[in-house]
């Protein structure tokens, strides 16, 4: 789960993508939940993106492997881009999501 920073830009998201994408490369199943400001990693809108290098290197990646994302249902999801599976979801339904995995890894 990927929440923003304290501050207003979206900070060290793109290193915590990166980190996703080799979690992805066992046998067991891996979802990336995105809250607050963290869906614009799936946008083009990288102005306010601190590692926007790592961004770009390692998002085809998650495309290519389907890797599921999660987002709060009331983000605007028009904006995404079109070669992610991203569903959204009430912030209850991804609280059962959380407590039902065997594992989570959290960055806020």
């Amino acid at each position: 789960m990927f929440q923003k920073n304290r501050c207003s830009r979206v900070f060290v998201l793109a290193e915590a993508l990166r980190i996703a994408l080799g979690l992805c490369a066992g046998d067991h199943h891996t979802t990336i939940v995105l809250l607050g400001r963290a869906p614009l990693l799936l946008t083009d809108d990288t102005e306010d993106i601190v590692d926007v290098d790592i961004l770009e290197k390692y998002r085809p990646s998650l495309s290519q492997l389907d890797v599921p994302f999660v987002l709060e249902s009331d983000a605007a999801t028009d904006a995404f881009l079109e070669e992610f599976s991203v569903t959204t979801k009430s912030a209850e339904e991804i609280r059962s999501l959380v407590e039902s995995c065997d594992r989570t890894l959290v960055f806020s």
